[in-house]
């Protein structure tokens, strides 16, 4: 897992929403989320509402970012086009990021979709891992406990234990 107090890496992509570049030089100086997520993974697909829920409640004091960097090769459903279309359906109004090159998703050591990452003011990463225990057939319920756990420590200004757990989900599809 990318070690804690990492910064942001800079990079520049396509934000599908709008058709424009994103520059990491441009996020605004509050906490941010970076999801490393795509279109057709069950473990991503299993989470929308509560990724949405999140971004909802949120939205107001911390930034959110969504970046797929999935081969669209082999995998077309997860091609710029497609995570426009996804996102529009779900209503979802936040960056989401064409990482053609692979290479965000490599310098955050990205493994797997999805993926969380909570940066604080200062660019440096508090939080790794996964959203909560739920998966697509275990049964347990969702409840992005995890995640929300860090966002509100990082707003409120207690300590986030260190002692995080990774993700689960499928694994980035490489070129």
């Amino acid at each position: 897992m990318l070690p804690l107090g990492t910064l942001i890496p800079n990079f520049n992509l396509l934000n599908v929403m709008n058709n424009k570049d994103f520059d990491s030089s441009d996020i605004t100086e509050k906490a941010t989320v970076i999801m490393v997520i795509c279109n057709h993974c069950p473990y991503v697909i299993h989470y929308h509402d509560e990724i949405k829920s999140i971004i909802l409640k949120y939205l107001d004091d911390i930034n959110f970012i969504a970046i797929s960097s999935n081969d669209v090769i082999n995998y077309p459903q997860d091609s710029p086009k497609e995570m426009k279309k996804l996102f529009d359906k779900l209503n979802i109004e936040i960056p989401y990021l064409y990482d053609k090159t692979q290479e965000v998703a490599k310098s955050l050591m990205a493994e797997c979709t999805p993926e969380f990452y909570l940066f604080d003011k200062t660019r440096s990463l508090i939080y790794r891992g996964r959203l909560d225990s739920s998966s697509p057939g275990n049964g347990e319920k969702i409840t992005g406990k995890d995640l929300r756990n860090a966002l509100d420590c990082s707003l409120s200004g207690e300590y986030i234990d260190s002692n995080q757990y990774p993700s689960m989900g499928c694994n980035i599809k490489w070129i």
